[in-house]
């Protein structure tokens, strides 16, 4: 039989650490944050009057159907979206302008930027030339452009007729490349402007080294410039993506989303379903499938730019 002494021992028990009074602030500290709370108080009512609360309004409002929306659907409205040969239709067609637009935005915006960057005469003026398309109301561009493209009283087919050309029904035969036109030339002066800014902020010594090694403009250009302005392109992409899939002046002025669907966009497609057929459960759930999307697009593409992005 074993010993008191040979048994095992308790273990003797642990002395936890007394937990410790929060310490109280001081009278400034708390000052300090009632003055920062103060000042912030605007802002998160903004946010929460104009954004917080119509997302959450349409969220509820997704989830209704009828004219008046008195009728809880649940997610019908959702699933239905899906089957809609039209809504599908209205999202083809932004992916696709969406897309145009912004490998326009990037291509156009950086050649833009490269050529102006080279500080050649007159480039101040050529800047504000571009600069004020963007300026412009889309409301104004797009009755501008609607009169230009005009087939029968539109000063484009005027001078394809003096110069013995054949007309063309612009807004008939390609009305997504007309749109994505009329996009890129009130944009592109805003992207080059950016692209700019980003080209002068890449050091002049890298493209002296370069000069040094023998390299040629086109070499400085793919192996320099391109790796170093990848945030701006991030940024740019980002935003142009946002843009086009929300884009709606185009196809309300321009187009009216014809002919037939050719050009249905789809914030168009919602507003034709909100305020002229008057569903407004359904419109609901397709912006919050809109919104949905272009949360995702913009994830996809931060992630990307930022495993490409080029420290310097």
């Amino acid at each position: 039989m074993a010993t008191p002494a040979e048994l095992p021992q308790r273990p003797e028990p642990v002395e936890l650490p007394k937990r410790t009074k929060r310490t109280k602030r001081s009278p400034i500290a708390r000052r300090q944050a009632r003055t920062a709370y103060l000042f912030l108080a605007p802002a998160l009512v903004f946010f929460a009057v104009f954004f917080y609360y119509p997302i959450a309004d349409i969220l509820n409002t997704s989830m209704l159907t009828g004219q008046r929306t008195d009728e809880f659907a649940g997610l019908d409205n959702y699933t239905n979206a899906f089957e809609d040969p039209q809504a599908r239709n209205a999202f083809k067609v932004t992916l696709q302008f969406a897309v145009a637009t912004t490998v326009g935005a990037i291509v156009l915006g950086m050649g833009l930027a490269v050529l102006i960057n080279q500080k050649l005469r007159g480039s101040l003026a050529f800047k504000l030339a571009l600069l004020v398309p963007y300026l412009t109301s889309i409301a104004v561009v797009g009755l501008m452009w609607r009169n230009i493209l005009d087939p029968e009283l539109g000063i484009l087919n005027r001078i394809l007729t003096d110069l013995g050309l054949p007309t063309q029904e612009w807004l008939n035969t390609h009305p997504v490349a007309t749109i994505v036109a009329v996009t890129l030339w009130m944009t592109t002066g805003y992207t080059m402007i950016l692209f700019l800014a980003g080209l002068q902020g890449i050091p002049d010594v890298y493209y002296e080294a370069a000069k040094v090694d023998g390299a040629n403009g086109w070499q400085r250009f793919r192996r320099i410039t391109v790796p170093l302005l990848t945030p701006t392109t991030l940024f740019v992409s980002v935003m142009a993506v946002i843009t086009g899939l929300q884009a709606f002046g185009q196809a309300y002025i321009i187009t009216r989303g014809g002919p037939g669907e050719a050009s249905d966009l789809f914030v168009f497609h919602v507003f034709e379903l909100a305020f002229r057929a008057r569903n407004f459960g359904y419109a609901s759930a397709l912006s919050v499938l809109l919104l949905l999307v272009i949360v995702a697009f913009t994830l996809v593409q931060l992630r990307i730019g930022r495993d490409r992005e080029v420290q310097h």
